[in-house]
């Protein structure tokens, strides 16, 4: 969908540690004359898709769009570099909408930690013994217990990360959803998780945790030692992230289902 929102005039630049990242924010601030990010209308990040993600915690409370360009490696949530006619390019783009999850953990001392996750929150087990999860939603046990590496809940616009990685589903971003994903998992053997409702409330409860410590990590943000995880997604909180007209989101997300 192509945005009506007011034409987008006030830029800011923000870039990764990488030379070629730093260099190319120099090079566009002298020429479009960048703002802060306070005073910017639309926020340019320059590196890869971790640097995406970076930009999109840190505005957060703005809620700012991100309009990426990829002088990283991987680049799936960027669009391609062009210092040329940028305010058109971003002026024509379409606009994807995406609500994090929120990660409460609670730590083997009964301490609360809660974070919000763009990608996906991910349990893990934490020595070279496998963890065990009891699983369930909204509040009723699916799976008593899943031995493991670990588990995730990815939202859409982070299934084709980690989730895909750990041969979860790839979920279109307009779709309501959540992908719930094992992490080789060992008993049930070929349990290869599910897909959930986006109101779903997802619990995870660590058994033999003494014995098995698990992490959870919600994007970077990471508590070690958790017992009990819960998950759920945040309407609450919106952001945006701006692709290039015929590169949307979900055209790139289409395409990665068919390619080798």
């Amino acid at each position: 969908m192509i945005s009506t929102a007011p034409f987008v005039r006030r830029l800011a630049f923000a870039a990764s540690d990488r030379p070629e990242a730093q260099e190319a924010c120099e090079r566009l601030n002298a020429r479009y004359g960048g703002v802060s990010e306070d005073e910017a209308q639309v926020v340019v990040a320059l590196g890869g898709d971790g640097f995406m993600l970076e930009t999109l915690h840190r505005n957060l409370a703005s809620q700012k769009p991100i309009y990426g360009m990829n002088r990283g490696s991987v680049g799936f949530l960027m669009n391609e570099y062009s210092e040329d006619e940028l305010l058109e390019r971003i002026n024509a783009a379409s606009r994807a909408v995406i609500h994090p999850l929120v990660m409460v953990a609670i730590d083997e001392k009964r301490r609360q930690h809660r974070a919000l996750a763009i990608n996906e929150v991910s349990l893990l087990r934490q020595t070279r013994q496998t963890a065990k999860l009891r699983i369930s939603i909204d509040g009723k046990v699916r799976m008593s217990e899943l031995v493991c590496d670990g588990a995730l809940v990815s939202t859409p616009a982070g299934s084709t990360a980690y989730n895909l990685s750990a041969h979860g589903p790839i979920i279109p971003i307009d779709a309501r959803v959540l992908a719930l994903t094992p992490i080789s998992a060992f008993r049930p053997r070929r349990w290869r998780g599910a897909l959930l409702g986006h109101t779903a409330r997802v619990t995870f409860e660590v058994l033999e945790a003494d014995k098995r410590p698990v992490s959870a990590v919600a994007d970077n943000f990471e508590v070690r030692h958790v017992v009990e995880v819960h998950v759920a997604e945040d309407r609450e909180v919106s952001l945006c992230m701006m692709f290039d007209a015929g590169r949307s989101l979900e055209e790139r997300m289409l395409a990665e289902q068919f390619s080798a």
